[in-house]
């Protein structure tokens, strides 16, 4: 019997990482494909994105509601409680043989903590890094704790799940997901994206993302007020805003960017979901890449584009040199910007190596054993 995968998705970036691996998973026939869709997917506020999922040839299997209308801590914190209930009715009717489970949301760590009690084998993409200005920092490394099997973007990645005592041979290095994406995917060109965002595309040219910095002394709402005070200082630029997380917070963000795009409709404009062909055809014409967004760090250097890190939230990620890193204040950020717009798209030495991620998952996936109690790995350390 083929062996069933099912792959969990609460977020449109989550997605877009995921769509190569699930197209393997789908194409072979020693494997089943399930997918489970939650969190922000289902949200009409978030852009209702399981619709593209679908549009892929993706069948959705089972829908986790748990997304509740406030972004308060309480509210989330909740919606994780609601979560944990889905997952747990998901799991007992797909009867999945291995639950895989990408990056470091709240959404996951509930995914993760249901596929444990029901006795299912957690494998985690992207374990061992570090965003020390986000909750989402300690969630990642508790997912590492539920998982039997991973899969790491780079040896110090690696490194750093074993030391938190996972088996080395449970650990493998396959490279940044986005790979597999960029490298597959036709690209929408300027005009198409003109059309479908309304707004002509001329440079200078930014891309903006802005999540809540959860762990931040700032409040979110000065946070975005510092951002977009910098903004304004580049009336001549054209503008496209991607909307914040469902995390604390980031509703208070996207109303505030709405705000500021109303006040120049021909050159800026907010859409809560790009999708990730269009996003990636952003990335290949944009001039800059601002905010806080793990794309800038991960998916950004493949296609050139220089980008603007802003505050703590992406802090302890490997990045690379088109990457400027800068605090959260106006003046500090026009300066960013500036260097980055001289700077200019150019060719960057990649930190990854790695050919076809999915393919090299899949395989893992289809032939790793997974005993019943998962061990611990001591180092033995040397004085």
């Amino acid at each position: 019997m083929a062996r069933k995968i099912a792959v969990i998705t609460a977020t449109r970036a989550e997605y877009g990482l995921l769509s190569p691996l699930m197209k393997e998973i789908q194409t072979d026939p020693d494997l089943e494909l399930q997918v489970i869709v939650t969190g922000a997917h289902l949200s009409p506020e978030f852009g209702l994105t399981w619709k593209e999922i679908e549009e892929d040839g993706f069948p959705i299997h089972k829908r986790v509601e748990m997304l509740l209308s406030g972004d308060s801590p309480v509210a989330v914190t909740k919606s994780l409680g609601v979560g944990i209930i889905g997952f747990a009715d998901a799991l007992s009717e797909l009867k999945p043989d291995i639950l895989v489970i990408l990056g470091d949301r709240y959404e996951m760590l509930g995914a993760a903590a249901a596929g444990v009690l029901a006795g299912v084998p957690v494998a985690h993409l992207y374990g061992g890094e570090v965003t020390l200005g986000a909750y989402d920092d300690a969630f990642r490394h508790a997912i590492t704790k539920m998982s039997s099997i991973h899969f790491v973007a780079h040896e110090d990645y690696r490194r750093r799940v074993i030391q938190m005592g996972e088996v080395p041979d449970s650990v493998f290095v396959v490279g940044p997901a986005c790979l597999d994406g960029i490298r597959e995917t036709e690209l929408p060109g300027r005009k198409e994206l003109e059309q479908h965002l309304g707004i002509p595309l001329s440079s200078p040219l930014f891309i903006v993302t802005y999540h809540p910095e959860t762990r931040s002394d700032l409040p979110s709402s000065e946070q975005v007020e510092r951002l977009l005070a910098a903004l304004d200082r580049f009336p001549s630029a054209t503008m496209v805003f991607t909307g914040a997380n469902a995390d604390t917070d980031g509703r208070i963000i996207n109303e505030r960017i709405i705000e500021f795009c109303a006040l120049a409709p021909q050159k800026r404009v907010f859409v809560q979901s790009l999708g990730r062909k269009r996003y990636w055809g952003m990335l290949s014409i944009a001039d800059a890449v601002i905010g806080n967004s793990s794309s800038g760090i991960t998916e950004a250097p493949f296609l050139g584009v220089p980008v603007v890190n802003v505050g703590g939230r992406q802090e302890g990620r490997l990045q690379g040199d088109n990457v400027i890193d800068c605090p959260c204040k106006a003046e500090r950020l026009e300066l960013a910007v500036h260097q980055a717009l001289a700077c200019g798209r150019q060719h960057l030495k990649r930190i990854y190596n790695s050919i076809n991620p999915a393919k090299s998952i899949c395989s893992q996936l289809k032939n790793t054993k997974f005993e019943k109690v998962k061990c611990f790995f001591d180092i033995h350390w040397t004085e």
